[in-house]
């Protein structure tokens, strides 16, 4: 119950934009759709990414929104901060692992809804740097991972539970169910967003400065009408303008409440759920990532059982490609600053596929039109080599239907790269299943 609450908090924002005050011309760039296609190829070429959700929250184990689920106070939550001592954490371990599985990008959780900032931020001490581990874990994160030749990303949360003048609303841990605007106002006598908000501008600058050159923006998140928070109360345009004149090329998600502004966002996000098909904003298909943990939740959460398989997780990943998207694939790592030991077992499956397979993942997107998948597979397409892919979920016995014989040149098995035959109606498959979790057609187009 608490885990749809809080997911429906969520889904209510993200759908709710109409609901902030309208921005001046409805136009916050003079790129073009053309323009920015081409800034954020390497994004869609590269269709696979690591999510990581770290913070305190990794101590409860039970939950990255414990604090709200909860309704812990601050003085409550204190000693996640007072024996937070990340020992065993390794970037380079993470970072060899996300290359390893295919990841080409990666985004971090630089300060969580519980406002706790894992870099040595001079606008608070709410910060890794004051807690045991004593050090900047942003730093050697971003480190390790550029060493991999993996792109740096990072998640900024605008909600803020531990800030004193971030106002309570309906998502905070010391909301008032059922609540007036009244009651919310007594609440928060005394609380400035004002402040808050120069914070926010404060800490994004740092996040932007700092660091290099960082390729993914990743704010989260808005929840306009009543008691909630919208454009206005982050003010959004001003935080977008921000990091785009930091950071030119970056690339940012939908979640400021801009989604009816063009230049607002460059990146539709579907939480946890597959898309039917290629999403489209205003008649006109969109780029798309949708962002999925292994299990139920994005902290570390040791006691939580719904843990994806493997194959469930490649055909997420298949399925995104050829509908025209990316996937981000989240872990969440122990307190001490570990993958856990499933995730890194979906990490390896995951990785072994890949070595042989990423041909039809890499710089692919959805089939053309006159391709119908046969049943039971999923199709992607390169259009630089012109190759498509044929992908086999579920494995068929000695062959395959086809529609479109006449436009094969040559087709193999990739992971082996050996012939596969054909005539006018049908791929011949061997009987035996190839030791791939889902066997990969390769097809040479005429």
């Amino acid at each position: 119950m608490r885990r749809i609450t809080a997911i429906a908090i969520i889904l209510t924002g993200l759908l709710a934009t109409t609901l902030s005050s309208p921005v001046a011309n409805a136009q916050l760039t003079k790129e073009t759709r053309e323009q920015k296609l081409e800034r954020m190829k390497w994004w869609t070429d590269a269709r696979f990414g690591m999510f990581i959700h770290w913070g305190l929250y990794s101590m409860p184990a039970r939950h990255e929104w414990v604090k709200n689920y909860e309704r812990l106070t601050n003085e409550d939550y204190q000693k996640y901060f007072d024996h937070f001592d990340p020992d065993l954490f390794n970037p380079r371990e993470w970072a060899k692992m996300a290359k390893e599985a295919g990841m080409k990008y990666v985004v971090l959780t630089s300060k969580h809804h519980e406002g706790f900032c894992m870099w040595d931020s001079k606008f608070t001490d709410y910060k890794c740097t004051n807690t045991p581990a004593g050090r900047d874990l942003l730093r050697e994160f971003v480190d390790a991972f550029r060493a991999e030749g993996i792109r740096i990303g990072f998640y900024y949360s605008l909600l803020d539970w531990h800030h004193p003048d971030y106002t309570i609303d309906r998502c905070h841990p010391q909301r008032i169910d059922n609540g007036t605007k009244k009651d919310y106002d007594a609440l928060n006598k005394g609380r400035n967003m004002d402040v808050y908000r120069k914070y926010m501008k404060d800490q994004v600058t740092e996040l932007l400065t700092n660091y290099g050159k960082i390729d993914i923006i990743w704010f989260d998140f808005s929840f306009p009408g009543e008691n909630g928070k919208g454009r206005d109360d982050w003010d959004s345009v001003g935080l977008l303008k921000l990091a785009r004149s930091l950071q030119p090329g970056i690339i940012v998600d939908d979640r400021l409440d801009l989604k009816d502004v063009w230049g607002g966002w460059d990146i539709f996000t579907p939480e946890q759920r597959k898309v039917s098909e290629c999403p489209t904003w205003n008649g006109e298909k969109v780029t798309w990532e949708t962002c999925q943990t292994f299990s139920g939740s994005w902290g570390y959460y040791r006691d939580e059982t719904t843990w994806k398989s493997i194959p469930q997780l490649l055909e997420l990943l298949i399925e995104s490609v050829s509908k025209e998207g990316n996937l981000l694939l989240n872990v969440g790592p122990t307190s001490r600053g570990e993958f856990d030991y499933r995730a890194q077992d979906r990490l390896a499956g995951i990785g072994k596929w890949m070595r042989s397979n990423s041909r039809s993942i890499y710089g692919c997107t959805a089939a053309p039109a006159e391709f119908e998948a046969p049943e039971r597979t999923m199709l992607t397409y390169n259009p630089a080599t012109n190759r498509l892919y044929i992908h086999l979920i579920d494995y068929p016995l000695s062959r395959l239907a086809i529609s479109f014989a006449d436009k094969i040149e040559y087709a193999q098995f990739l992971h082996d790269g050996s012939e596969i035959s054909f005539d006018k109606e049908f791929i011949y498959t061997p009987v035996v299943k190839p030791e791939s979790e889902v066997p990969v057609i390769e097809v040479f187009l005429k």
